[in-house]
C-alpha cells in the first residue's frame, strides 16, 4: 500500500536512481496545449534531478528488457515493421546512420568498420556481429530497418518526401501510444495526424510539414510529447487495446493507494533526422515511463504534472486517452505526493 511521500529524506540528489535523474519531464510550463515544439538535438536539458538529451539514441538500464519486449511482440506480430517496396535504399541509409549514431554514443558497447559498402556492426550487449554490404540485401538475415531495429530502444519510422508533402512509407513500431503502423502505413503527413484536436485550425501541423520538408541532410532536431499509462506497458498499439483499454478502467475503480505504483507518466522523445543518402526524414521515437511516486520525489514536477493535469481541455485529455485515469492522478499526487497548492 502507498503512503504519502516522504520528501524531507530525499534531499541528497545522490539518492535519485538513474531512471529519475535520466527522465526527459516534459513540461516548460503549467499548463499543456499542442505545438511543433521543436528544437536542435543534441544538447543536455538540465532537471532538478540530472538531465537528458545528449545522444539522439539513448541506451539505459533496460537495453535488455526492451529488446526482448520487441523481440516478443514481433513474433507474435510481424506487421509492426511495415516498408513499401521504393523504400528500400531509405531503410539501408537509415540503419548506417543508426549504427554511426549508437557507435557515437556507445563506443564501449557498439563498433561500425569499414568503409565504403563493406562494413562490419558490432554489438558487444548482445553478442552480435553482422559483417554487411551497404544495398546488398543478401548480406543481412532480415529488412535493414528491421535488423538496426533490434539494437536500440527506440521505434523508426521514415518519411518519405513527394508531391510536396510527407508520406509515413515505412517503420518498425513495437511501442505505439494508441496508433497503429499497420493503418497509418501510405498515409500522408497530414492524413496520420488527422485525428489530433485543434492542431488543425491552429495550423500546428501544416507548419510541422512545412518545417519537416525544409530539414537540410544532417541535421537533427527533438520534441516531446506525453499521455498517461498504466503500469510499465510499451506496447499500447491500437492492436493490443483490449489489454490497456481495460487497465486505465480498473485502475480508476480501484483504491488509490494503488495509483502511485501503477499510474505512469508516458513521455515520447522524438528525434528528426534528415538522412543524406536517401533524402527521407527518420523519425526516432523513444518512450519512457515514470510511475507518479517517482514524480513525487521531484517536487516541481508533481506540483507541475498536477496543475497540467486539472487544466488540460477536455477535447485534449479524450484524444490522449486520459479522461479515466487523470483524475485519479491528480488526487494521489494531492492526497500522498506531496502537492498542497
Amino acid at each position: 500500500m502507498s503512503t504519502t511521500i516522504d520528501l524531507e529524506a530525499l534531499g541528497d540528489s545522490a539518492a535519485i536512481p538513474d531512471r529519475i535523474a535520466r527522465f526527459p519531464f516534459p513540461f516548460p510550463r503549467d499548463t499543456y496545449r499542442y505545438s511543433t515544439n521543436v528544437e536542435p538535438a543534441g544538447s543536455v536539458v538540465e532537471t532538478p534531478v540530472g538531465g537528458w538529451g545528449t545522444h539522439p539514441v539513448d541506451v539505459d538500464g533496460r537495453y535488455r528488457e526492451d529488446l526482448a519486449e520487441r523481440t516478443r511482440i514481433l513474433a507474435e506480430d510481424p506487421t509492426r515493421f511495415q516498408a513499401l517496396p521504393h523504400m528500400e535504399i531509405a531503410q539501408w541509409d537509415a540503419m548506417l546512420t543508426l549504427m554511426r549514431m549508437l557507435t557515437a554514443a556507445h563506443p564501449e558497447t557498439f563498433s561500425l568498420d569499414g568503409d565504403g559498402a563493406a562494413r562490419r556492426f558490432t554489438n558487444r550487449a548482445l553478442g552480435v556481429e553482422q559483417s554487411f554490404v551497404f544495398g546488398d540485401p543478401s548480406t543481412l538475415p532480415e529488412p535493414p530497418l528491421l535488423f538496426v531495429g533490434r539494437h536500440l530502444q527506440e521505434d523508426v519510422v521514415l518519411l518519405d518526401q513527394r508531391e510536396g508533402a510527407l508520406w509515413g512509407d515505412a517503420g518498425l513500431v513495437t511501442f505505439a501510444a494508441d496508433w497503429s503502423l499497420r493503418f497509418d502505413v501510405g498515409m500522408s503527413f497530414l492524413q496520420i495526424h488527422g485525428p489530433v484536436p485543434r492542431v488543425h485550425t491552429e495550423g500546428v501541423i501544416p507548419r510541422a510539414q512545412q518545417f519537416l520538408m525544409g530539414l537540410q541532410p544532417g541535421r537533427q532536431y527533438r520534441r516531446t510529447n506525453w499521455s498517461l499509462s498504466v503500469d510499465r506497458l510499451l506496447d499500447q498499439s491500437t492492436e493490443t487495446y483490449p489489454v490497456w483499454g481495460r487497465d486505465r478502467r480498473l485502475l480508476a475503480e480501484g483504491p488509490l493507494e494503488d495509483v502511485g505504483r501503477r499510474l505512469n507518466l508516458r513521455v515520447e522523445v522524438q528525434h528528426l533526422v534528415r538522412l543524406g543518402v536517401s533524402g527521407a526524414i527518420m523519425f526516432l521515437i523513444r518512450t519512457y515511463l515514470l510511475p507518479f511516486e517517482d514524480i513525487a520525489r521531484v517536487p516541481e514536477w508533481a506540483e507541475r504534472l498536477c496543475r497540467v493535469l486539472e487544466e488540460l481541455p477536455e477535447d485534449m485529455a479524450d484524444y490522449k486517452g486520459i479522461t479515466r485515469t487523470r483524475e485519479p492522478g491528480v488526487r494521489w499526487l494531492r492526497t500522498y505526493g506531496g502537492v498542497r497548492t
